[in-house]
């Protein structure tokens, strides 16, 4: 299972995020998003876990708990397509450009 945590301190790193995950089962990964231009931490990671009952059980224990000094945000990730509030994401569906006149 995919595990989006929020609300990271900048100077946490991966290795910490997996620490505490392996409380609860098998880290298969843990990946803080780093911003391209400054390099700094978006404050913001992904932790996956392959055996579900395990992540649940982490999910649960974990969110609203202190992580670095910080209260953290962890719940299940949702897949890219089905996440609100983002731009739109599709083809361009203007139209052509065209002649050089304009019909009324």
């Amino acid at each position: 299972m995919n595990i989006f945590v929020a609300k990271l301190n900048f100077d946490t790193q991966e290795s910490d995020l997996q620490y505490a995950f392996e409380e609860f089962g098998e880290v298969s990964s843990a990946k803080i998003i780093f911003d391209r231009e400054t390099g700094r931490s978006k404050g913001f990671g992904f932790v996956e876990m392959p055996n579900d009952e395990e992540a649940l059980a982490a999910i649960n224990e974990l969110n609203d708990t202190e992580l670095d000094g910080r209260t953290i945000v962890v719940k299940k990730a949702e897949p890219r397509e089905n996440r609100g509030g983002g731009g739109f994401r599709g083809g361009n569906n203007r139209g052509g450009g065209g002649g050089g006149y304009r019909r009324y």
